[in-house]
């Protein structure tokens, strides 16, 4: 029975000795425990951070990209190993976890080019003799709070571009999963990264209100459900803290007459019901334009009730179990809800069982239609397995739909007319647009993030965006003028 500790100064140590379980999601069966550290943990984490931070800034950026590369060819090198750990702890299949680990795996590579994502701009005689230009300098110690559904990409979108800017990373992942995060940073130590400029700090609600109330820490990295989100958002500001925190999702599918039906129920299943329904990018909404709705809600429903959910170890699993008991119970409330307010219930994933597998936390694909914008499975974020079908009229409803909801994190739409296709994308109220995509998920070298209750903070994460959030601005006016002086100036110089 394994203990996972934190992991400071390039070794795995611990104050507290306060535990909680960690649970293999697919059995009930505790596999392990986690530390819930202490005030002087934490203390113990912002010093080291600290102190490693004032040396690591002055490393150089090309210094820093080849032990960023190492450590890229290192996760490379033991990507079965990592898939394994987030499968085993978070119930996602092995390919599912794997792809997660490889979607990582590209911030980090975008992130060996920081030489020249640090360029700044210059410009000569802005006035006479006079020069300009400007410089990106790290913010100090950064800290990231992370959730369950993804222990190596959500972190990975983080600490890899923060760490490359020059700052000193503090991760809290998720006490439900942590072990993924320790052999990260375990593999970066290997890459040659100095003791103490990555540290992992596991701990609950407690611990992350001392980051957020920390005088020592500069910014706040948050991706998790919107009330949290806007927790870390407000209580950061009045510590004076750069904030990006991202939050829940409510994304739309949005179903066209003339779409390709069947690439859109395949969009539909795998978009989901791919990893449980437990992804920000999770499509919980088909809106089924016009005449297409009928024939939409039995494809979806036929394709359903092929997809295998087993454990991890199966091979052939499409999909495993939610997270935990207490989540599992929690969708299954909010399908009975959905039953309760008039929703039909097409496809019913409560009390799933498998045999050996009793006592997992399995949750079947549900599949709602005839749902409309005023029932609670519609408003609210429910990190599962649960498809809710909405009727409209026609595109304009549909597009209606899409900006009323209060969450604007992910819409797609799935269509032949480009015209159609070029309004939505222009006029869809929302962070990230996939066309004919069903999860629009953007590459490493953009930037991912919502708008509305999806994102509070100016700044997505990764791409440029992250190198921006992890940096301050710094312009230089210089001029070298001859001994002689000209005496004060007392007005604004304008040349």
């Amino acid at each position: 029975m394994r203990t996972v500790k934190n992991y400071i100064n390039g070794n795995s140590t611990a104050i507290s000795t306060q535990t909680i379980d960690i649970n293999d999601p697919s059995t009930g069966e505790k596999i392990g425990e986690v530390i819930m550290s202490s005030k002087e943990d934490f203390e113990n984490a912002v010093q080291n951070l600290k102190k490693a931070q004032i040396e690591w800034s002055q490393t150089t950026p090309l210094k820093r990209s080849r032990i960023l590369s190492r450590f890229k060819n290192l996760i490379e090198d033991n990507i079965d190993e990592l898939a394994s750990i987030v499968s085993k702890e978070h119930g996602k299949t092995f390919a599912d976890a794997k792809g997660s680990v490889t979607r990582g795996l590209e911030v980090v590579e975008f992130a060996c080019g920081i030489p020249h994502l640090l360029k700044g701009e210059f410009s000569q005689n802005v006035g006479t003799n006079i020069d300009s230009w400007s410089v990106r300098q790290p913010l100090g110690i950064c800290a990231g709070i992370t959730p369950f559904n993804f222990p190596a990409m959500v972190p990975m979108w983080m600490f890899p571009i923060a760490i490359a800017c020059g700052n000193s990373f503090l991760l809290k992942p998720s006490e439900k999963d942590p072990s993924c995060s320790i052999r990260l940073a375990e593999l970066f130590t290997e890459a040659g990264l100095p003791n103490g400029v990555f540290n992992i700090l596991n701990g609950d609600k407690s611990i992350v209100n001392l980051i957020l109330q920390s005088e020592e820490i500069s910014s706040i990295s948050f991706v998790g459900s919107t009330p949290v989100a806007k927790y870390i958002y407000e209580e950061s500001a009045k510590f004076g803290k750069r904030v990006q925190a991202l939050g829940g999702a409510k994304n739309h599918l949005v179903v066209m007459p003339d779409a390709n039906l069947n690439q859109a129920v395949d969009g539909i299943i795998g978009a989901g019901y791919g990893s449980a329904g437990e992804r920000c990018m999770a499509i919980s909404v088909a809106v089924a334009v016009g005449e297409i709705a009928d024939e939409l809600v039995n494809k979806i429903q036929l394709e359903s009730q092929k997809l295998k959910v087993a454990p991890w170890t199966n091979s052939e699993s499409d999909m495993g179990p939610v997270i935990s008991m207490e989540h599992k119970n929690k969708i299954e409330q909010y399908i009975s809800t959905g039953v309760e307010e008039g929703a039909k219930l097409v496809e019913d994933g409560r009390n799933y069982k498998i045999q050996g597998y009793e006592k997992g936390y399995f949750v079947g694909p549900t599949l709602f239609d005839n749902v409309t914008k005023d029932m609670t499975i519609y408003k609210e974020e429910i990190f599962g397995p649960v498809v809710s079908v909405v009727r409209a009229k026609n595109y304009d409803e549909a597009l209606s739909l899409v900006n009323n909801h209060a969450y604007g994190n992910g819409t797609t739409i799935y269509t032949s007319d480009g015209e159609i296709a070029r309004h939505f994308t222009t006029n869809s109220k929302i962070g990230m647009v996939g066309v004919n995509v069903p999860i629009p998920v953007p590459m490493a070298f953009h930037s991912f993030g919502g708008w509305k209750q999806s994102l509070f903070g100016d700044h997505s994460v990764h791409g440029m965006e992250g190198v921006r959030f992890y940096t301050k601005l710094k312009t230089v006016t210089s001029r070298w003028p001859k001994s002689i002086q000209s005496g004060p100036e007392f007005v604004l110089p304008t040349n």
